[in-house]
Parts: C-alpha cells; structure tokens; sequence
C-alpha cells in the first residue's frame, strides 16, 4: 500500500503545483461501467464470463498546448472480475466440475493519460498503476467423483483471501472520446495488464485455471472536468 500512498501524494502534489502555475489547471470527477474478464492463458476458458462493475473517482488535467495536448492522472476505484458460467468441466482429477457465481477484485486505479483534443473528439494513452484493495469470491463448486459417487458441493469459504494474489499490478490504457466545451464528456477505453494478477507459485486458486491470467476490462464513462476560474 505504501507505493500507492506516494504515488497518489506525488499525483496530488504535481497538480498542486501545476494550479498555482497555471489558470487552466481542471480538476474533475469521473463515473461509469467496466466490462471486464481475464486475458492471457487461462485453462478452461469458456468457464469464465464477462462482467459488469462499477468505476469513478476524481482527475486533473493539466494543460500542456492549450486547447489541444494535456496530461491527465486520474485515481479511480474500479471493479474487475468475471463471471463463472455454470458448464460443467474436467478437473485435473478426472472428475467432473461445475462453477457458478461471481468474483470482484476491488482496485485503485491511478492512470497518467496523456490527452488529445482534436475540436472536442478525444484520444487519450498512458501507463496505470493498480493497487488491490479486495476481493469477493462468491463462487460455488459442485464435484462429481471420477470414479462415479454422490456429487458434492463447496462455497468460497474465505471469500477476501488475497494471499495468493499480487496486490500491486502496472498496466496501460487507452481510448477515444468526446469532450463538450462545458467539460462534459463521453469515454470509451480498454484497460489491460502487464502481469499475472495470481502469485506464480499458487497452483490451488481455482484450481491453477488462473495462474497466468491478467485483467482485462472494457470501459464506458462520463467526465466532467470543473471550469478553472
């Protein structure tokens, strides 16, 4: 958590030296939806579903050429996950497994975009750091034996363990967009990860199926960037 702390201290410092320097500085607030998943190679794909989670949080933007290129961090608290379809499959046992329910990993986002603004239509790239704040596992697993037996059925027992999971994540993100000249704004991006978000040396969490998944989401949201007095 401490690497998030400085970084959030350092973004905020930065816009508070960069208001004092200039008029245009914009801080703004910002809400809408992921449509995340897993990307990388994830056994047993076609178990796990998309899902949709809820992002916002605040952002400045900095102007750099007036009107046109700026720099905007943001920090955004944002749900990822997926969605378990319940079809049944072939654990590592020989036995077959069914999963149903969802999972949520809780994130602070803290991208640093940098902005064009072509006559109110938006492009916008830069790095992001996360940092996972929890998760809720609220899957049920149903086994049926090899061998034949009566099938039995297990729930997430501790649905917030994050031991077996790396908290801190560097990724990317980009989209496009449009501004009104009001601050107003429509965004669309993709968001993705540079590593596995499961500990390499955990074979057990969902059975290994996502010992080398990343996250991957879809996002639609509105902006509104405050006028600068």
């Amino acid at each position: 958590m401490k690497k998030s702390a400085i970084l959030i201290g350092a973004l905020f410092a930065t816009a508070a030296v960069s208001s004092a320097q200039a008029q245009d500085v914009r801080f703004g607030l910002r809400a809408g939806a992921n449509y995340s998943n897993l990307a990388g190679n994830v056994r047993n794909e076609n178990t796990y579903n998309n899902k949709v989670g809820f992002l916002g949080g605040v952002m400045v933007n900095v102007p750099v050429v007036e009107g046109f290129f700026s720099v905007q961090p943001e920090i955004l608290y944002s749900q990822k996950g997926f969605e378990n379809k319940p079809t049944e499959f072939t654990n590592v046992l020989g036995g077959k497994q069914k999963r149903e329910g969802n999972v949520n990993y809780n994130y602070l986002d803290v991208p640093v975009l940098l902005k064009v603004n072509a006559g109110g239509f938006i492009v916008e790239a830069g790095p992001q750091y996360s940092y996972l704040l929890s998760s809720n596992n609220e899957t049920r697993t149903t086994t049926t034996p090899a061998l034949g037996g009566s099938p039995t059925t297990v729930e997430a027992r501790d649905k917030n363990d994050v031991s077996g999971l790396n908290r801190n994540e560097l990724g990317y993100l980009a989209g496009v967009g449009y501004q009104a000249d009001n601050g107003l704004s429509l965004s669309l991006r993709y968001t993705g990860a540079f590593s596995d978000f499961v500990k390499s040396d955990d074979d057990t969490y969902f059975n290994g199926d996502l010992k080398n998944a990343r996250h991957s989401a879809f996002q639609l949201s509105l902006g509104y960037l405050i006028p600068s007095k």
